[in-house]
């Protein structure tokens, strides 16, 4: 059985151009929580999906300032994981985990 905890590093799949074009290198991206670390999101990914995961590449992405009705907001800033698995190994991100 996985840890509840793993649950909560990762947040979601990012599905745009970008991540899908990564996916031909088989790679993964995944929006993470900002205070997860490398390792942690590592064994996240392989106890949830069950594959091999061979190297993890982290960025925070910074928050878009808005302008509405004459007032500035900003977005909060978050993180991405960029998840490289292992040769033959895959994740099917449109089916949910």
């Amino acid at each position: 059985m996985t840890d509840p905890k793993l649950y909560d590093i990762i947040i979601r799949p990012i599905v745009t151009e970008k991540s899908t074009l990564a996916g031909e290198h088989n790679r993964v991206v995944f929006e993470v929580r900002k205070d997860a670390t490398k390792p942690e999101i590592k064994k996240a990914v392989e106890a949830i999906f069950g594959v091999k995961v061979e190297k993890v590449n982290t960025l925070i992405v910074k928050g878009k300032t808005k302008r509405r009705r004459g007032h500035v907001t900003r977005r909060s800033d978050w993180k991405k994981a960029y998840v490289k698995l292992a040769p033959g190994h895959s994740i099917d991100v449109t089916t949910g985990i």
